[in-house]
C-alpha cells in the first residue's frame, strides 16, 4: 500500500510543509524512520530525532516550530498522537481484511446445540460447549475454550488459548488476548475451627460489556453470587487479577500486575497504574487516578483525584513526603550531631553546677 503526503493530509485534515507528492509505504517510530516510511512526533523528548530521521513524512502538531534543519515532509495536525493512532487503526484493518477468515476448522469441536452466527471463524482445537451463542463476525482462535451457556457478542476476538468458563456473557467487539481466563472461581474459603478451610461455592458469573479489551494472562473471577462486571470501554492490561463481584467502571484503564480484591467497585474513567493493590469491599469514585505500586485500603469518595504511595495518599502529600524521604539520611546525621552537641552542653552544665555548689 502506498500513499502520498497529500492523501494522508486530506484524511487527517492536516496541512503540509514540504513535498506534497512524497510517497510512503510503511509506518515507523521516528528514531527508526527510513525513506518511504511515515512517523510522528508528539513527545518533545523525541524532537531531536526529527533532525536525523530518514522518514519521508512526519506528523507533528500544528504549532510545532523546528529549531534545526530537517529533511522530512511535515503534516501538521491538531494532535499528532491521535492522528497516528487513526492511521494505525486503518493499517490494521487493511491487514486483517487481507487475511480475513471464516468457517469452522475440521479440528475444532462445536457442540450441536451451540448457535454460531454468520462469518464466524473457529480455529483448530477450539472447544465450544453446549448452548453457547456466538455472534456474527467473531474470531475464535486455536485452543480457545468456551464453556456451556456462555454468550459471545458480535465481532469479538479471542486469541489462542483463551478460556471462557460457563455462563459467561461477553459483549460486542470485545478483544481477549492469549491465556486469559474469564470466569474462574472466586477466592472464597470459610475458616473452620480445626484450622482448615471449606470452599464457598462460586455460583455467579462474569459479564464483559461491549468494546472491552483484556490483555494476556489476566484473570477475571466469577462472582460468588450475582456477577463480576467489566463495563463497556474498559481496557485491561496483561497479568491482572480481578476478583469475585468486582465492578470495573466504564472506560477505566488498568495497567499490568494490578490486583483488585473482591466486591470492590472502581468508578468510571478511572486510571490504575501498574502493580497497584486495591483491598476488598471498597468504592473508588469516578475519575480516580492511582499511581504505580500504590496500595488502596480505604474508600475514595472525591472524584478525579490522584493518589500515590502505599498506603496511598493524595498526590500533593505524597510528593512532599517523597522529598523529605530522600533527605532522611542527612536529617539523621544532623540529629545525631545535635544529640552529641547536646550531651556535651549538658555535661558542661552539670560540671559548672557542681563547681558552683562547691
Amino acid at each position: 500500500m502506498q500513499f502520498t503526503a497529500t492523501q494522508i493530509s486530506q484524511f487527517l485534515n492536516g496541512s503540509i510543509d514540504g513535498n506534497p507528492d512524497v510517497a510512503v509505504t510503511e509506518l515507523s517510530k521516528i528514531e527508526d524512520g527510513k525513506e518511504g516510511s511515515l512517523s510522528f512526533l508528539s513527545n518533545p523528548k523525541y524532537e531531536n530525532f526529527l533532525y536525523s530521521t530518514q522518514a519521508s513524512v512526519v506528523i507533528v502538531s500544528k504549532d510545532f516550530a523546528p529549531t534545526q534543519p530537517y529533511t522530512s515532509t511535515l503534516i501538521r495536525v491538531e494532535n499528532p498522537y491521535s492522528a497516528f493512532t487513526i492511521l494505525l487503526d486503518k493499517y490494521n484493518e487493511a491487514v486483517n481484511a487481507q487475511k480475513a477468515q471464516s468457517g469452522i476448522d475440521k479440528l475444532a469441536f462445536v457442540h450441536p446445540t451451540a448457535k454460531i452466527g454468520k462469518n464466524v471463524f473457529i480455529d483448530a482445537f477450539a472447544y465450544v460447549a453446549e448452548n453457547v451463542e456466538i455472534g456474527d463476525g467473531c474470531k475464535i482462535n486455536a485452543q480457545t475454550f468456551i464453556g456451556e451457556n456462555s454468550k459471545i457478542g458480535e465481532n469479538s476476538t479471542f486469541f489462542p488459548g483463551v478460556k471462557i468458563y460457563h455462563h459467561s456473557v461477553i459483549g460486542k467487539r470485545v478483544t481477549i488476548h492469549s491465556n486469559t481466563v474469564i470466569g474462574s472461581d472466586g477466592f472464597g474459603f470459610a475458616p473452620q475451627k480445626d484450622g482448615t478451610y471449606n470452599k464457598i461455592p462460586q455460583i455467579g458469573n462474569v459479564i464483559i460489556e461491549d468494546d472491552v479489551e483484556i490483555g494476556a494472562n489476566t484473570t477475571v473471577d466469577r462472582a460468588t453470587m450475582g456477577s463480576t462486571i467489566v463495563k463497556k470501554g474498559a481496557k485491561i492490561d496483561n497479568l491482572i487479577q480481578i476478583a469475585h463481584n468486582v465492578e470495573i467502571g466504564e472506560n477505566t484503564v488498568l495497567a499490568a500486575q494490578s490486583g483488585i480484591s473482591g466486591s470492590t467497585k472502581v468508578g468510571p474513567n478511572s486510571v490504575v497504574g501498574g502493580q497497584v493493590g486495591i483491598a476488598g469491599h471498597l468504592t473508588l469514585a469516578k475519575g480516580t487516578q492511582i499511581g504505580a505500586q500504590a496500595g488502596i485500603n480505604f474508600n475514595i469518595t472525591e472524584e478525579n483525584k490522584q493518589w500515590h504511595g502505599s498506603p496511598a495518599q493524595p498526590l500533593r502529600n505524597w510528593m512532599r513526603a517523597s522529598v523529605i524521604f530522600k533527605h532522611l539520611p542527612d536529617v539523621e546525621k544532623r540529629i545525631n550531631a545535635l544529640e552529641e552537641e547536646l550531651k556535651k552542653l549538658t555535661a558542661e552544665l552539670e560540671k559548672n553546677t557542681i563547681n558552683n555548689e562547691r
